[in-house]
């Protein structure tokens, strides 16, 4: 087959031939090695014995990246619709920091972000059926929103309340030399991560450091609770909808968001 434009085109944007996916295959290989170079490059024992190497490594991922990526724009029916979709902006990203390295110190390694790009592996191995379940998910998400904003005001309003309130106890002479140095001891505390660089020595400041601790547990569970109870309600609004049955025709499983039979246009119940 003569390698034409649209059988270019056919082998750099799709994945369903021998060619296509070969392309696909390589182009995942050069992504990994060029992730594995920035990694070992930022070893400092490495870096000593092979940073040269790695250096011209870099910068020949570097120009193989960005000539696919102008060979995309070039191939793509809207360049410009290439450019601003969410593939695109990776595959920018993925050459900038390379570029970055010229006038800002260690940008290079800033390459890890083309492990992004590795989100093509979705359409190599034809997961593509999982995208459903992440839409599923961000349902979920975006239902739960006004809720988890009320409760992420709520903590902000403990974190002040209660930083203050160990500014005024503790003081500065024990580690609390503000107020924002006591909400950042706070939310150490509420999060039950415990750096510990900064310790409440008054008896008052321990009561007040126990308080929160045990706020800590229950404040954990409330978001987990929101998101949990807006993915049941999700599943159970799903689930109603597959489960329509045509009046006519009676074939079930429809879309979502259908309104119609797919099979012999009926009205299908709301």
């Amino acid at each position: 087959m003569p390698l034409t434009k649209a059988r270019l085109a056919h082998i750099v944007f799709e994945s369903d031939d021998y060619s296509s996916k070969a392309f696909d295959i390589l182009l995942l290989l050069l992504i990994l090695g060029s992730v594995a170079v920035a990694m070992l490059d930022s070893v400092e024992r490495y870096n000593s014995q092979y940073g040269d190497v790695f250096f011209y490594l870099e910068w020949g991922f570097t120009i193989l990246f960005t000539i696919e990526y102008a060979l995309r724009m070039w191939l793509a029916r809207r360049a410009k619709g290439y450019v601003f979709s969410f593939y695109g902006m990776i595959d920018l990203l993925a050459i900038l920091p390379t570029y970055l390295s010229l006038v800002v110190l260690n940008a290079q390694l800033l390459t890890v972000i083309r492990a992004l790009r590795l989100l093509r592996v979705m359409r190599i191995l034809k997961l593509g059926r999982y995208v459903s379940e992440a839409n599923f998910l961000m349902e979920a998400l975006k239902a739960s929103r006004a809720k988890i904003q009320i409760f992420l005001f709520s903590v902000v309003t403990i974190v002040l309340i209660m930083g203050t309130v160990m500014f005024i106890v503790e003081g500065p002479e024990n580690g609390f030399t503000s107020i924002p140095m006591s909400m950042y001891w706070a939310i150490v505390t509420l999060t039950t991560v415990g750096f510990g660089d900064i310790t409440p020595v008054t008896g008052a400041g321990k009561f007040v450091a126990s308080i929160i601790m045990l706020m800590g547990y229950a404040i954990i569970a409330v978001p987990t609770g929101i998101v949990s109870s807006e993915l049941v309600a999700a599943q159970n609004k799903r689930g109603k909808k597959e489960r329509v049955t045509c009046p006519n025709c009676h074939a079930g499983r429809h879309d979502k968001d259908a309104f119609h039979c797919k099979y012999c246009g009926t009205g299908l119940p709301v």
